[in-house]
């Protein structure tokens, strides 16, 4: 293909983190004693979640559905998947979290997403077990991997948070908010900030992205 959108689903398309609320609500010891880690780069993605999404039983997986059913969806979401299956440019939601809460909240929007890309979990056992085909040493999801899947010849991507930071240094276009800005302004990379998607698609309009229509190639 030749451009595509990127983009995170917790903190970026949702208003908030709910994966991250999620864990502290269902695991909250395990969550307080390693979420801290992951944020300072002490602990990877990949070792860091499985040890508290393990504690969580299995039995409880209805309970972390219903938890994300009423999350507020970032304004503006509308407006950018219009112009982005107007411009023929694949729309895909690229999340740390779990594939399957993605696909509750934005059930409204499905028609509109290429696709979407997360942690898929096993609850025939006790406790949770989560994997994803597109691990890597450092992430369960690595998002940089997902994006060389699809070998766009331009992207950009669109994230908040420390699952943003390993694809954000790859990608030719990154718009950041929040922990992720962060992290880019400590490492001297550009970035545009945005604060909801209307930010996004103005940015994109700029750079010709909704004049050029783009083709599969």
């Amino acid at each position: 293909m030749q451009r595509a959108i990127f983009c995170d689903f917790d903190g970026t398309i949702a208003r908030s983190e709910v994966f991250v609320a999620l864990m502290r609500h269902f695991a909250p010891q395990a969550a307080a004693r390693i979420l801290p880690e992951i944020y300072a780069q002490r602990l990877t993605l990949r070792d860091g979640l499985p040890q508290v999404l393990g504690t969580i039983p299995s039995w409880r997986w209805p309970e972390l559905e219903d938890f994300v059913r009423d999350t507020e969806i970032r304004p503006g979401l509308d407006g950018l998947l219009a112009h982005a299956n107007k411009a023929g440019i694949p729309f895909i939601v690229v999340t740390g979290g779990f594939t399957r809460m993605a696909e509750i909240v934005l059930a409204p929007y499905r028609q509109e997403i290429y696709a979407i890309h997360g942690l898929e979990v096993d609850t025939t056992g006790e406790w949770l077990r989560v994997s994803s085909p597109w691990q890597d040493d450092h992430e369960l999801v690595a998002k940089a991997a997902v994006v060389a899947h699809y070998h766009p010849r331009d992207a950009v991507c669109i994230g908040d948070s420390i699952t943003d930071l390993r694809v954000a240094r790859q990608c030719p276009l990154v718009c950041a908010r929040d922990r992720l800005a962060e992290y880019l302004r400590a490492e001297g990379r550009d970035f545009l900030p945005f604060d909801d998607f209307g930010d996004v698609s103005a940015a994109l309009e700029q750079r010709g992205w909704w004049r050029e229509p783009a083709h599969a190639g």
